[in-house]
């Protein structure tokens, strides 16, 4: 009977490595338990949460449960792998009401962007104008007026002090989040429609003045935005580039309707290498360390901390948090394509992808790397949101929910939860540890283009055609 109700564990880390040798455990364990002798084992000084993983499945119960609930019928004379994941120890709750829904744009509001530290917010809109909300009163701030087309795309840089807009006039504006005042003059040099807008990591660029636009025009520049030029045009692709990414290293990573992603250096504009695989438009990237590159200096582990200190002091600490996330890995890419699928990369070192990733019946919108670096997210015109491993790119599970296709997704600072946005009008909060719905938020009039989650955590922010732009909180 004994023999039954045990069974010999061996504990690993998500490297496969083995922590100490196998256990001999009770089956009515549970992972509060398992955490214990996890810490004990890894000694840390203080208690650090964990996750644990049988056979790709998260532990959620007792070990009994999720032996007889598993497929496999283990066998007590074997020793049973389980995975242990060290989580983030801040918690983010998810959002499950509307807060605000505010007017103001008279056209679709097509982006929503938190700054790194949460605290601002603005959107881009049909209507040729950019605006800042003050996201604790939830009100209008600023409304900044020098496009004359379609605002397609914005990016804060990640000191969080200015913001750029590209429209479909080809021109790039950057303004003051302060004041809502454009900061020098229009940058104009492309010849058709703004696509995807970069700014420089803040650790490699402490002032914040390098940024990188794509175009239709199947060229990038790089402007340098205090003194309002273009420094260099990265030409090679020979269809409209989608997608542009400036990575931590150096590097400048394009995706473009011409099937293919080139990797530049950053300083001088040579291309390194080109990667080749997708069979039609490459329309996404997404980088392991996007999250970190995105929050700069500002940790969401300490939320209520606003980073201070000189310019150069902030690129240091936004360095240590690029470090940390990256790990001794090099930097991971992932494209998604119209071609249904996505391809897995380590673009630094190879021009082989590390994984084919299929699944999706519909062209691919968005992927995203979680905050962790541990699982990709991927949004598809097929209505559904895909997970899959961020180390090997395999398959781990589908998020069904959606009746029309997924334009976008947000994760939480904790790698915890999703939140993705659609044509079908409702924003879905997805629990990544239980893979399954968590909340459902219905409230836009009409399908949701954009959708963000602060990385403070505190709230998600969504805009459609409905043209209202809605706070969501907890």
């Amino acid at each position: 009977m004994e023999n039954e109700e045990r069974v010999l564990v061996q504990l690993q880390n998500e490297e496969g490595e083995s922590l100490g040798a196998p256990i001999d455990l009770p089956l009515d364990i549970t992972p509060e338990k398992l955490q214990t002798i996890c810490n004990a084992l890894q000694k840390n000084e203080e208690l650090l949460p964990y996750a644990f993983y049988i056979h790709n499945l998260e532990l959620t119960g007792c070990l009994r449960e999720a032996l007889q609930d598993g497929k496999s019928t283990h066998s007590t004379e074997k020793v049973l792998d389980i995975i242990c994941q060290p989580q983030a120890v801040f918690r983010v709750r998810a959002v499950t009401r509307c807060t605000s829904s505010i007017p103001g744009h008279s056209e679709a509001v097509i982006a929503v962007s938190f700054s790194p530290d949460g605290r601002q917010l603005a959107s881009g809109s049909g209507d040729t104008t950019v605006r800042f909300w003050d996201v604790n009163t939830e009100t209008p701030l600023h409304t900044c007026k020098g496009h004359s087309h379609w605002i397609l795309c914005i990016a804060w840089a990640s000191d969080g002090k200015k913001l750029a807009s590209g429209c479909k006039n080809s021109q790039v504006c950057v303004w003051d989040a302060s004041s809502g005042k454009q900061l020098g003059k229009t940058l104009c040099g492309h010849k058709m429609w703004i696509t995807c807008l970069t700014w420089a990591p803040q650790h490699s660029d402490s002032q914040c003045r390098h940024l990188a636009s794509a175009s239709k025009d199947c060229t990038v520049r790089i402007w340098d935005v205090i003194l309002g030029q273009c420094v260099r045009s990265l030409s090679g692709h020979t269809q409209s580039v989608t997608c542009v990414k400036w990575g931590g290293d150096g590097l400048l990573y394009t995706s473009s309707q011409d099937r293919t992603i080139k990797v530049w250096r950053a300083e001088d504009g040579i291309l390194c290498r080109t990667l080749q695989g997708h069979a039609h438009w490459v329309n996404t990237l997404a980088l392991s360390t996007d999250y970190a590159i995105r929050t700069g200096a500002f940790d969401p582990a300490n939320s209520r901390v606003v980073p201070k200190g000189t310019a150069e002091e902030l690129a240091l600490k936004a360095k240590e948090r690029y470090v940390s996330a990256k790990g001794s890995e090099p930097e991971m890419l992932v494209s998604g394509s119209d071609d249904f699928t996505m391809f897995l990369w380590k673009p630094n070192e190879s021009k082989k992808p590390i994984a084919q990733m299929t699944g999706h019946q519909q062209l691919i919108n968005e992927v995203l790397f979680s905050p962790d670096g541990r699982i990709i997210a991927s949004a598809s015109f097929d209505k559904s949101v895909k997970l899959w491993n961020g180390k090997t790119g395999k398959f781990i599970a589908a998020l069904r929910g959606h009746v029309q296709a997924v334009y976008q997704i947000a994760w939480s600072a904790d790698s915890r939860l999703l939140c993705s946005g659609s044509a079908d009008s409702t924003l879905k909060v997805w629990d990544i540890g239980q893979r399954k719905l968590l909340v459902d938020l219905p409230g836009h009039a009409d399908e949701v283009f954009s959708v963000d989650w602060s990385p403070d955590g505190e709230r998600v922010a969504s805009g459609g055609r409905d043209r209202v732009l809605k706070l969501w909180r907890r």
